[in-house]
This record gives structure tokens, sequence and C-alpha cells, in this order.
């Protein structure tokens, strides 16, 4: 005997859970929504890949299908990742990792549609339980590296059907010493590019070592001296076990339809109705628009406050450019959709886009920052699962734009079958002449909500063809969870055909 002891902790007891998940486990329901992820992070690395800055981390490491799958998933994890195409749930932008690394892994070792899609929703799980555990502290979105941490060891391990020790201590060593973001390198620089590719890199490491037998501590998370001390204002350790096997965090995916930063999406899907409804007068009379006056909740006046600061009209990084409401409300207003040409030369120098984006103004609403918090996404579960000092944390973080937030109590027998993302916006266009035009959104196209579980298979099968994707592939999707080894290894290699040949 090796006179080990089995590892106790949260991290043991979540590794016990997801390396037995097999795939009749997951509801139905559950698993569609994985596929519809699968396909619609491929949209997202397509499209990555055919941006210059994308040829550029190409040329820098490989291929995103080559013979290492931990480097091919690192290639993988950094196309799909920083044009803010990636997709979302509570908590957490989850499949940066939690698809591309199993991705990778699956075309490597020849798994099936069902092996594939029960590694993916293992790594969901994983990673939206320890990144809501830290959800109300210093990082949001995708500076909350955690994410990728645990989706990439999850996503890796699931995979390779590792036993729950390796789990417990991959996922040990990978939050050992987790990066630290900082904000000027993230929006500053192309920089961003890398913001998963390296945690990621990371957690292939950490899965090599435990293979060979090194040990992480599976108290890592809750210890006075652990992850949450550190990474967490409001630590929220209960919510990583809590429901496994029946409150499925996969259920609160959302998907990107446009790219555009978090906040922004119901304020372009606005403007693109306003567009397809006014497009003549807007056109005709764009000299004359006064103003164009966005009214918000706290977080996306929160996200276009710091990302302004980086915005320096044409110049601005690629990588940053995407996180402007300014820019990207002015080119949906002006051409009716919002694009990744729209963030590559020669559009980005557009004069009539930079001189209509300074023509926008955004206001708080705090009745839509109330509807914010009724949502589970993006953090108004962890607000309500921390009661009143949940709302304290609102309080502070978003600044003299919240007061007086009441405290809410999560319901501990809820389920995330219907959960929501709102993330209200309404848009008004004024002209000089006195006339006004208006549109209103609560939740956006393709976010957490019953339009989106409804269609959420149609949504992904456009945006894949959009992102220059095979039709064919987009057609034979919906049997993914029956694919046989053969039949998935060729979706994904002529999914992931080279986009810019």
């Amino acid at each position: 005997m090796s006179g080990r002891t089995t590892p106790s902790g949260l991290v043991a007891e979540l590794s016990a859970w997801a390396s037995g998940l097999r795939p009749f486990d997951i509801p139905p329901r559950v698993a569609r929504l994985a596929q519809s992820q699968i396909l619609s992070q491929l949209a997202a690395i397509r499209a990555g890949w055919a941006h210059p800055r994308g040829q550029d981390l190409v040329r820098a490491f490989g291929a995103p299908l080559q013979d290492d799958p931990a480097r091919s998933a690192c290639v993988l994890a950094g196309l799909g990742s920083w044009l803010n195409l990636d997709d979302t749930a509570y908590a957490g932008h989850l499949s940066n990792a939690t698809v591309a690394v199993p991705v990778a892994y699956a075309h490597a070792l020849g798994l099936t549609g069902r092996e594939l899609v029960t590694a993916v929703v293992a790594a969901n799980e994983c990673a939206a339980r320890i990144t809501a555990a830290s959800t109300l502290g210093p990082f949001r979105g995708q500076s909350a590296v955690q994410t990728a941490l645990v989706g990439a060891v999850s996503g890796r391990l699931g995979c390779q059907r590792a036993p729950a020790e390796q789990w417990t201590n991959a996922l040990g060593l990978a939050l050992a010493m987790p990066p630290w973001t900082t904000l000027h390198g993230f929006l500053g620089s192309d920089a961003r590019i890398l913001s998963v590719l390296l945690p990621v890199r990371t957690s292939m490491d950490a899965c090599d070592a435990a293979a060979a037998g090194l040990r992480g501590a599976a108290d890592i998370l809750e210890h006075p001296d652990g992850f949450l001390a550190r990474f967490a204002d409001v630590p929220l350790p209960e919510v990583v076990t809590r429901g496994l096997g029946e409150l499925w965090h996969t259920d609160t995916l959302s998907f990107k339809m446009r790219p555009a930063g978090p906040g922004i999406d119901a304020a372009v899907d606005c403007a693109v109705e306003l567009h397809a409804q006014h497009r003549e007068v807007l056109l005709d009379h764009l000299d004359d628009i006064d103003e164009i006056v966005v009214a918000a909740s706290a977080y996306t006046l929160y996200v276009g406050r710091r990302a302004e600061q980086y915005v320096t009209g044409p110049d601005t990084p690629a990588s940053t450019l995407p996180l402007s409401i300014r820019y990207a409300l002015a080119t949906a207003l002006l051409h009716g959709d919002l694009t990744l040409a729209d963030y590559a030369e020669p559009v980005v120098r557009d004069p009539r886009r930079w001189a209509l984006a300074q023509r926008v103004r955004l206001i708080h609403d705090s009745a839509m920052t109330r509807e914010l918090l009724t949502g589970e996404a993006p953090f108004g579960d962890a607000i309500a699962d921390a009661g009143a000092a949940g709302a304290a944390w609102a309080e502070r973080f978003f600044g003299d734009l919240v007061h007086d937030v009441a405290a809410r109590s999560a319901d501990p027998a809820r389920n995330y079958e219907n959960a929501t993302k709102r993330t209200p916006a309404k848009v008004t266009v004024r002209l000089r002449d006195g006339r006004t035009f208006s549109r209103e959104r609560v939740i956006p196209v393709g976010a957490a909500g019953p339009e989106t579980r409804a269609r959420h298979s149609e949504l992904i099968r456009s945006k894949f063809i959009s992102a220059g994707g095979d039709r064919q592939v987009a057609d034979a999707w919906d049997g993914l969870f029956d694919a046989a080894a053969k039949e998935l290894a060729d979706l994904l290699e002529t999914a992931l055909r080279n986009p810019t040949e």
C-alpha cells in the first residue's frame, strides 16, 4: 500500500463527481446546449483565426489542430477568446477552455461525439462552480483566469477518463499559483490574445505533473491561505459542490452572436433593429443626428468606463475595440450589423464611425440595474447567495452608480432550467429636428432566456455559417451526440479548415 489517504476538500469532492460523469447522466436538454456550445465556439475560433492578430498567433504557436494536443488546446483557446465571440455562463467565460481543450483531445484520442459532449459538460460544471465561488472578487469575465485553469484541466482529464485523484492533484496544482491579470496589459496591448492561452498552458502542465505523481492541495479552494482567500472578496465555497448532478450550470449558457464586450450586446441588438427600421432616415440625415443615448445598467456603464480609457480611435488595439460600446453602437447603426471585419483594416479607420461614436452618451438607469440583478448571470446569483454581504459588494464594486442594493436570498431548491441573463439597454437616436427613434431590449439575442432555449440550435447554426463554416458540418451537427469517432474527426477537421485559404 502507498500509505496515502483519500484527499478531502472541495476540489476532491468535485473531482470525484466529474470523473464519474457518464453520457447518459446528462439530461438531454443539457447535452443539446453543450452541442450548440461546441459549434458556437468553433465559429469563434474560425473568426479569431481569420483576423490578422489571430494569424500572428498561429505563426507563433502553430495550427489549431496539430500533433501535440496540449499545444493544440492552447492555440484553440487563444483563437476563440479574444474578440468576444466566446460563450459565457453563470459563471464565467467557459467555452475558451471547456470547449477548446476537449476538442483538441477528442480529435487526438479518437473520441466519439458523446464522449466529447460529456467532457465539455464536466468541464463546464467544474469551471462554472469554481468561478461562481470567486465571482464577488476583483476579476470579471475573461480577466478571471480561474475559469480557464479549471476548465482546461477538467476538459482534458474528462477526455482521458483520468481517475478522481488525478483530477484533484491537477486542479490543486493549477490553482496553486494562478495568474493575476493586470488591466493595462489586458486592454492596452495585444496581450489579451494570450489571456486564455497562457492559463490553459499552465493547466496542461498541471495535468502532466499530476499524471507523473505530483500532488496538489485538495483543499486549495477553502483553505485560509488558499485560492478563495486571495481571489474572492466574498467567497462562496458552498456553491462548488451544491446540487452536483441536479443543478446544471450548463443550463445558464449564453451564446455570443456578435463580437462585442460584456454588457454591450443588448445595446448593439437595439442598434441593429434601428438600422433595419429607419435605415434611409438615419443614413440620409447622418450629420443631423444630435446624440445617441444609451440607457443601461450599472454593469454596462462600468464596462464602458473601464474600456474607454484604452480606446484611442483607429489605432485602438483590436483586442480592446470590441469592448467599446461607442464604436460598436456606431458601427451597428451605420451598417446594420457588427462583425469581425469591423475590427480590422481598412474599415476600422472609417471616419464616419468615429464621428458618430463621439455622439454616443451613456446614462444609468436604476431600474435596469435592478433588472440586471434579478438574473442569474452574470453575477446576480452570486449576490443573492451572499445575501447582505453580496449587496454590500455590489455597492462597493459599482461605486456611485449603485446605492441601497436590496439583499435577496437565493432559493436553495432552485434549478437553472429557467436561468436568465438580463443586461438591458435602451438606445434612443435624437435628430436635430426633434425626431427620435428608440429600441429597448432586456435579454440580448442568444443570451440565457426562453428565446435562446427554444432556438439555440438555429441561432448557432447561423453563427457558424456566418463565420465561414461549412454548411454540411452545420447540417450534421444536431447528430453530434451520436457521432462515431471517425465522423467526429471529419466534422472537427472540416470545421477548423484555415478560414484564410
